[in-house]
Parts: structure tokens; sequence; C-alpha cells
């Protein structure tokens, strides 16, 4: 009965090691899945690598590691490279059964390392990482937790002192945990990843990953349950808590982030079911059923914390193995003390010595995977870089290091060339009967869309290109007829102004009708005006046209607003308007065309005159303001202008609307316009602020360095 006993339980270890084999299937879909496309290959081909290195390396030297026979408690002196009797026997195919299955655990731990690094680390440094987990860091601290579970009695260091981790969430997980966290602290983060245009990086299939994910949690059962190294009572237990734990760290992962973010987060629920796998795995024989929803919970929640820790201290890891195998890990471990039967504990310790004890092993399982991965790829790295170059990540490890594409990595490469290249004249290649194909055929319709358009565009861009140089060949041809035609226009005017002026002084005698003389008057009067207009248009078009020159001068501030004080005075009398002037003591000179600066102000001034009703107030003032500049501003109680009208009313022979109880239509709509191009002329502003019924008030600023040295004025 025990042969078959022996039998049964060899037959049980032997089908969970198989699904164990899985778990590397289960990593290979997930890591390439949460990784971009153009990485995919080789993070795949890690995989695959790395089971090939362990299995040699395990046999070769990590099996007598771990197992062999006890070197002080510390690492095991025997058993390397064993050789397997020919057609066995009952013996010695249970070491075999052993032997395979603990292989799958060494896989399983060097695996771990392949996502965090990805997308970044080097074929070959990531062979050398993989040989040193399996063949020397897995198998030396396996020893100190597990060295005596072959023969039945405690041998390794930790294992004497009751440290307990039924089927691995510190000797694979937190193990293999350590050394991701050393390799990418070595490797530094992807580029793209962190700084001012840094960003997360979002994985290319999540399906994949997902699957990925189904394929770890079945072979986890085997992993788990396959600890007992025997088909007995347990068995069941640590099936159920197993699938109980994956569950809650998945349901508390999407609850949290979607309370957090609105949505649940597809790859951190992922991670927080895998960390829930990976909490229950140091204590699924010795918990409760609720105890091992409680702590898959909070191995999700564990996941979760890390991942932000990580994010903000800038330390990239790929696909979050560090807080799904080492943070849910180092929980699981101390779970089995605050969790699990004291009863059950193996050197009878309370709980609190328990928990000391696992706090110990957790200790040295970080101070040595990490102490001694870190130095170790640190001095590799300085011989022989783990990293690849800058152009290589950005092209993508698949052609890289492997010379591997596929149809879709050709079409986002050409893509990207064109981008690069600024050119989207030609269309991308096709490849019939595929997905990629399906995408290029969509691609090619965006750019025949595009290249339409953009051609759409240059020839309304030549249009209208075209349309702007026939505008300024008017423009100019207008301005010199302006100029031309009011310079001819002048010199009749002078002489009819000058006639009405002799006529009207009755110098050849008086003249006998009263109303000749009226009409003298009114010619004098008529002609004036006309003559103001001319030399207005004619500035207008000489500044349109370029032509204008300014005569600059130092200038007396105070005497040129006298002499507009004085210009002005009568005609505002004339309207029944105030006219109060204020100059600030101690102007510095202004370095000015002085004809330009009395027109801005007389034209400013006549423009509140002609919107000011009987019985108003206009202030002209002078004056310096708190940054140096000099202004001149214009105040009235006006009827004032609405807000969308003022750009209006700085257009030539433009009025403002025809109500005469709110604008005046007299004049041609020339002051401010003209204005204005003289302000500009100075590189001054000019700046109107109005209200209807209340009044506008302009102010005219000229820039700093007209402003000269004040003024030193004796006192008379």
């Amino acid at each position: 009965m025990e042969s078959v006993a022996q039998s049964i339980d060899t037959v049980w270890v032997l089908i969970c090691t198989v699904l164990v084999l899985l778990m590397q299937a289960g990593f290979a879909c997930l890591e390439s899945g949460l990784v971009r496309a153009k990485n995919s290959i080789n993070v795949a081909v890690k995989n695959v690598m790395d089971f090939c290195v362990a299995g040699v390396g395990f046999w070769l030297i990590g099996f007598g590691l771990m197992f062999g026979v006890s070197a002080g408690g510390f690492l095991g002196s025997s058993d390397f490279a064993f050789d397997g009797v020919a057609g066995g026997n009952q013996a010695t195919a249970w070491v075999m059964a052993f032997f395979f299955f603990q292989l799958a655990f060494c896989s399983t731990s060097t695996t771990i390392v392949s996502g965090a690094v990805a997308e970044r680390m080097s074929f070959r440094g990531y062979a050398i990482t993989a040989a040193i987990l399996s063949m020397l860091i897995y198998p030396v601290f396996g020893h100190w937790a597990w060295g005596g579970v072959l023969s039945g009695e405690a041998a390794g260091w930790l294992e004497s002192r009751g440290f307990v981790d039924f089927a691995g969430s510190t000797v694979v997980h937190s193990i293999g945990g350590w050394i991701a966290l050393a390799a990418i602290l070595v490797l530094g983060p992807r580029i793209g990843r962190f700084g001012p245009d840094g960003s997360r990086i979002e994985p290319h299939d999540m399906p994949m990953a997902t699957l990925g994910m189904f394929l770890l949690w079945i072979g986890w059962f085997g992993f788990n349950g396959g600890s007992t190294l025997a088909l007995n009572a347990t068995v069941p237990f640590v099936l159920v808590h197993t699938m109980l734990a994956a569950a809650a760290g998945g349901l508390a992962v999407v609850g949290i982030s979607w309370i957090r973010n609105g949505l649940p987060d597809v790859q951190l629920t992922l991670n927080g079911i895998l960390a829930g796998l990976v909490a229950i795995t140091a204590n699924c024989h010795i918990v409760s059923t609720s105890n091992a929803v409680l702590i898959g919970a909070g191995g999700g929640i564990v996941c979760l914390v890390a991942s932000g820790l990580l994010a903000r201290l800038r330390i990239d890891d790929a696909v979050d193995a560090v807080p799904v195998h080492l943070a849910a890990g180092i929980w699981g471990t101390l779970a089995v003390a605050l969790l699990g039967d004291v009863s059950l504990f193996p050197n009878g310790h309370t709980r609190l010595e328990q928990l000391g004890v696992q706090a110990l092993g957790i200790g040295a399982a970080g101070v040595f995977a990490f102490g001694v991965s870190y130095i170790v790829l640190h001095l590799i790295d300085r011989v022989l870089p783990l990293r690849v170059s800058a152009d290589a990540e950005r092209i993508g490890l698949n052609i890289a290091e492997h010379g591997a594409s596929s149809a879709l990595l050709d079409v986002l490469g050409a893509m990207e060339a064109q981008a690069s290249r600024g050119d989207f004249s030609r269309p991308v290649h096709v490849e019939p009967f595929t997905e990629a194909g399906e995408m290029a055929s969509r691609y090619n319709l965006v750019l025949d869309k595009f290249n339409s358009e953009v051609r759409k565009r240059e020839q309304t861009a030549n249009e209208l290109r075209d349309a702007r140089d026939a505008a300024e060949l008017a423009n100019a041809s207008k301005s010199q007829f302006l100029a031309n035609m009011s310079h001819e226009l002048r010199t009749p005017l002078n002489a009819i102004i000058g006639f009405s002026e002799v006529m009207n002084g009755e110098l050849f005698g008086p003249m006998e009708n009263e109303r000749y003389k009226d009409y003298v008057g009114d010619i004098h009067k008529s002609s004036s005006h006309l003559l103001s207009l001319i030399n207005d248009i004619l500035d207008l078009s000489k500044i349109e046209a370029d032509r204008y020159e300014l005569y600059e001068e130092e200038l007396d501030v105070p005497e040129v607003v006298a002499s507009c004080e004085r210009m002005m005075r009568h005609r505002s009398e004339e309207a029944g308007v105030n006219l109060t002037v204020t100059v600030d003591d101690g102007l510095p000179l202004l370095m000015a065309d002085k004809r330009a600066l009395r027109q801005i102000m007389l034209n400013l001034v006549s423009n509140a005159v002609k919107f000011t009703p009987k019985g108003g107030s206009i202030q002209l003032a002078a004056f310096l303001e708190p940054d140096r500049r000099m202004a001149f501003r214009v105040t009235d109680t006006g009827v004032g202008m609405a807000k969308k009208d003022i750009p209006i009313a700085l257009e030539p022979f433009r009025q403002i609307g025809k109500d005469s109880n709110i604008y005046s239509t007299e004049g041609t709509g020339l002051g401010l316009p003209l204005t204005r191009a003289l302000a500009r002329m100075h590189g001054a502003t000019l700046v109107i602020e109005s209200e209807p019924g209340e009044g506008t008030t302009i102010t005219v600023r000229m820039p700093h360095d007209r402003v000269l040295a004040p003024m030193q004025r004796i006192a008379s």
C-alpha cells in the first residue's frame, strides 16, 4: 500500500509540475501583451531562453546548492549535475519527480525578471541575468528556506528557525522581484516613460495579456497544490484558497480603480489577480478560507500601492513585476504569522515570534538577492553594457536584437517613416489577407483624403496670394492717386481762400449787398474745411504709401500743448464746451515730429468737441506715467461709443450709425485713423475707452526711447 501511495504522490507531483510549466506560457503571453508590438517577439524569446537557461543551470548547479547536503545551513554541497539510473526505480523516480517540480519553480522565479526589464535590456544581458538567478541566487536562498524538504529534516538556517513559505511567496516570487528591482535600477527607465514629456506606455495587446493571466491562474493550482508533495486532505483546501485569493485580489483592485478613475483599469485588474495569487502562496495551507480572501484582497491593494510608489520614484517596471511579485510576496509571507493558525506553526512559536521569523526571512531575501544581483549586474554593465542603444530601443528589440518583424510592425514603421519625413504622397504597402493589411488599406484611404485636401488648400492659398497681390497693387494705386489729386487740388483751393479773404476784407471797395458778404464768408469757411480735408487725405495717403517722413526734433511738450490749446480754445467756446488743459511740471523733452504731434492732439480735441453736447467738458492732459513713458490723454463727457463700434471709428471714411441722438455724422471719419497712423509712426500706442452716454477717453503713450532727459527750466 505504501508503494501505491507513493506512486500516486509521484503522479500528483508530475501533474502539478506540468501545470507549473504552463505558467511559463502564461508569462510569455502576459508580458508580450503588456509591451509594445515592436518588442513583443523579444519578450517572448526571452521567456523561452530563461526556461532553457534555468533548466540546464538548475540541473548543473542549482539543485545541488539548494537540496544537497547542507554546509552549515547556508548552501548544499552535493548532487550537482546528478545522473539518473537508466530504467529507474521507485526511490529515484521520486527524486526525479521532485527535481522536475523544483526546476519548474526555478524557471518561474527566473522569468519574473523578463517582464520588468522589457523593451530596453539586451538579449545577452538578460541571458546573463537568468543564469545568475537560476544557478546562484535562487538556489542559495532556497536552501536557507527549503533545504531539508527532500530529506524531511530542516537543513537551512531559516528553515531551522521555523520560517514558513509553503509554495514560495518569498523563495520564488520575492527573490525574482528583488532581482528585477536591481536590474531596472541598473538599466534605468525606458525612453519617453518619464521626464517633461513622459507618459505611461500603453500595452499593445490586452486580450493576449488576459490570456496569459488565465494561464498563470490555472498553472498556480499546480504551483500551490503540488507543494503538498502528496495527494492528501490538504490539497482541496489549498486549491480553494488559491482560487478565492486570486478573485479577491482582482475585485479589490478593480473596485479601487473604478472609484478612483471612474473606469475599471484592465491592466491593474490583471495585476491584482496575480498579486492575490502571490500573496496566498506562502500561507494557503495554514489559514482559514475567510482569511484567504482577506490575504488575496490585501495582495491586490499592496500591489496597487507599490505600483504608484514606483511611478512616483520614476522606477520603470514595464509590466509591474516588482509590485506583483515582490510587494505582494512580502505581504503574503507576513500573513503567515498575522493570519495563520498558531497551532500549525512548525516550532511552536507565538504569533509575535513567528512574525519575527517571517520578517527575518524577508530581510535576508532582500539583502542577499537585491544586494548580490545589483552589485554583479552593475559590474557586468561596466564591461558589457546590459542596455541596448537608444536607436535600438526606438526601432524596437524585435528588429534590433533578432532581425524579426511582422506585417503590423512593417505598417507601423512605414507610418513612422512618413511622419519623420513629412512626406505623405505615397501609400504604404498592403499585405493582403492580414489585419495589418486591413489597417494599411484604411490608412491609405486617409492618405488619399489628406492629399486631396492638401491640394485643395494649396490651390486656395495660391488664389488668396493672387488676390492679396492684386489688392496691394490696387491699394498702392489708390494711395498714389489720392496723393496726386490732393496735391493738384490744394493750389486752386489756396487761391479761393486767398480771394475770399480779400473780398471779405473789402480791399477793393465795400460790397453793396450784405448777402454777398455772407456768401464770401461761407466760401472761405467751406474752402478752409475742404483744404483741411485734403491735407488729411494727403497725409493718410502718404502714410499708406510709406512716403510720409517724420522730421524729428527735441520738443518742449508744454509749448506744443499750449499752441494746440490756442487753436482749439475758440472752437470749444463756440460749441459751448469747457476745455481744460493740464500739463505735469518738469516734463522731459520728447523726440518727435512737431507737426505730427500737434496734429494728433488737434484731431483728438476736435473729435471730442464734435461729439460733446453743449455744456459738456473736455480735458487735454500731458503727463509721465509711473513707468516713465510720456502720455497724452483727451477725456470728454460726450455721447461715447459702444465697444463694438470702436473698430469702425478707426476706419477711414467710416461714420458710426445714423441716429443723430447717439452719434454725429458730421465729418469724413479721417480724424481717428490719421491719429492712430501718426501715433504708430512714432512707435506709440493708442487706447480708446468709451461708454455710450458717459463719454470717451483716448490715451496716446509714447515709447520709452523717445523720452529724453528732463529739461532744466530757470524760474522767471
